[in-house]
């Protein structure tokens, strides 16, 4: 990568950690509101597709992007793994630290780059990323992040807002996100531009195919995929070579 590109990306990185900052305290009141809490739903799927590892009290687990620790408090309280969250963004992982200690939940969290993680290759049992993977500047090298540090076997769960399957609904899901979506998010949350990239970021994102086939290309073998509520999120499977 050119110094050029390195800058252009280092300052897309800190725009979107700046966004996330102004708005992350009123983040977890939007995500609920504004997908109806099905959001809940999607989070414990992905516990559920990752079981077998988290009733392992010795397993490990990095839910990568982990915000205000949602997923991460989910993965807690579905077994027995200990979890470690990453983000870059500070408020963020203060929220997600208070609602820890509030529930009692033994988190590790770590401020950090999901482009860069910071631990040694084949660390983790298993990996996750719920909605985060669109706003890393690379897909491509944030799944090779992902597969570096799972051990030989590990397995990998990506949700992310996809493509809806039927035409009617693809329509509806347009307007909602590009039209009510940033005047309702913009006016809770006092940043309407906040509200803004979520759809342009989700219209530029890869659909459930695409994205399946970049995993594969990343080297992850029994690669699959799970549409969510007709397909507006997709869950994402692979498993790390043995």
């Amino acid at each position: 990568m050119s110094e050029k590109e390195s800058a252009t990306t280092n300052e897309q990185a800190r725009r979107v950690r700046e966004m996330f900052a102004a708005i992350a305290g009123r983040y977890d009141l939007l995500n609920h509101l504004l997908s109806g809490n099905v959001d809940r739903r999607w989070r414990t799927l992905v516990a559920k597709a990752l079981s077998t590892t988290l009733v392992k009290s010795d397993a490990r687990v990095l839910d990568v992007a982990c915000g205000t620790g949602d997923l991460s408090l989910t993965l807690f309280e579905n077994g027995k793994a200990k979890i470690i969250g990453l983000d870059f963004c500070r408020p963020m992982l203060d929220i997600a630290a208070s609602k820890s200690g509030k529930t009692g939940s033994a988190l590790s969290l770590i401020e950090g780059d999901a482009l860069n993680l910071p631990f040694t290759s084949g660390s983790f049992d298993a990996a996750t990323i719920a909605f985060g993977l669109r706003n890393l500047t690379s897909t491509e090298a944030g799944f090779k992040e992902l597969l570096r540090v799972l051990k030989p076997g590990g397995s990998v769960a990506v949700l992310e807002f996809s493509r809806p399957n039927t035409p009617l609904l693809r329509t509806f899901f347009k307007f909602y996100f590009t039209k009510l979506l940033p005047v309702i998010g913009g006016w809770i949350s006092g940043s309407k531009s906040a509200y803004q990239y979520l759809p342009d970021s989700v219209s530029r994102f890869p659909d459930q195919r695409k994205l399946a086939s970049l995993m594969e290309e990343a080297g992850f073998e029994k690669v699959s995929f799970q549409n969510l509520t007709g397909g507006i999120a997709a869950l994402h499977l692979g498993s790390r070579p043995v």
